[in-house]
């Protein structure tokens, strides 16, 4: 299984970058004051019960603990970004999209001469609430793509950006917003990346995307309740699924979760395992937490997928096959990976 906290996996002919800015689904999460008190108190009781009694043997401490208990796995929606060379893609704009504004503020964008390309699954609240508070869009000069598969892209824009939800109203935004309905299923490049819209199982509709450059493919489900697991009923979107180097996927709910909430729009992590190992996707992320998921219960969906594996690789060995393996981890707030 992926190492925790952060993934680097050098030494490779490496293509793409992805950062995940948000991996909370349906509402910002922070911890309280007294969450945070109490895992402060938990982790000085811990260090001293280990023996450790110096500050130099605080990092070494904190390098042994699991995620749930130090840093936990972030608090803001969903937002991904995808860097290769100079092209810059970013996927949702969830509240974790207001830190990414501000460090693209550092380049072009900071100076009125960036060019963003945002495209959205989706416009439920959790995948746009980012998009009033991403300070390029206010800078005169910036040039503002975004995309999706839905028809109503322009109008979701309209609606946010006025009174009552939001003071500013659109036409007051200093950056020109360039609006582009994406076909489905057919493929859009930019510069040297391949990006392709494929329909996921959601009450709404919504899209995830594959990312290629050359031989190397990355693909977003996020949003799913992948209720058409089989190839067959995948039918026009299996490829969404196959050729993968890296699967970024919804595992909002445990798996007795997702059977009491059928069409939520949601999956466990189980689903996103099966369907690794038999497309032979090398690495998978799963996101999405539930937000009244604490970073201790997520470590427990975290525990109960990794039993599943276990068990899902032991019945494909008794029929006498090699299970494929696959490289998983529940993902983490400022994770970076290259592909």
């Amino acid at each position: 299984m992926l190492e925790c906290k952060k993934v680097n996996r050098s030494g490779k002919n490496l293509t793409m970058k992805v950062k995940l800015w948000g991996t909370r689904g349906s509402l910002p999460s922070p911890s309280t004051p007294l969450e945070l008190e109490n895992k402060i108190k938990d982790l000085f009781q811990s260090f001293f019960d280990s023996g450790y009694q110096s500050q130099k043997d605080i990092s070494t401490f904190l390098s042994q603990l699991p995620l749930h208990r130090y840093g936990g796995y972030g608090g803001n929606t969903p937002c991904c970004q995808i860097t290769h060379e100079d092209q810059v893609l970013i996927i949702d704009g969830g509240s974790g999209l207001r830190s990414l504004g501000y460090e693209l503020l550092q380049g072009p964008c900071g100076k009125g001469q960036g060019e963003v390309h945002l495209l959205f699954t989706h416009f439920h609240w959790d995948h746009l609430m980012g998009l009033p508070f991403f300070t390029p869009l206010f800078i005169p000069g910036n040039q503002i793509h975004v995309y999706a598969v839905q028809k109503d892209l322009k109008e979701v824009f309209k609606t946010l950006f006025k009174k009552p939800y939001f003071p500013v109203p659109l036409e007051a935004l200093g950056g020109t917003i360039h609006y582009h309905e994406l076909e489905p299923r057919k493929p859009i490049n930019f510069k040297n990346l391949k990006v392709t819209p494929y329909q996921l199982d959601h009450p709404d509709p919504c899209w995830g995307f594959k990312i290629e450059e050359g031989k190397k493919a990355l693909a977003y489900c996020v949003d799913t309740e992948c209720t058409r697991v089989s190839r067959e009923k995948m039918g026009a979107d299996l490829p969404l699924y196959q050729g993968v180097d890296l699967m970024i996927f919804d595992a909002q709910y445990t798996i007795m979760e997702s059977m009491e909430k059928i069409n939520w729009g949601h999956a466990a992590a189980s689903i996103g395992l099966d369907i690794a190992m038999r497309e032979e996707i090398k690495t998978v992320l799963f996101m999405h937490n539930d937000p009244a998921s604490t970073d201790e219960k997520i470590a427990l969906a975290e525990s109960e997928a990794r039993r599943y594996y276990r068990m899902q690789t032991r019945e494909i060995q008794k029929e006498g096959r090699t299970p494929f393996e696959v490289k998983w981890i529940f993902a983490q707030e400022g994770m970076v990976l290259e592909v």
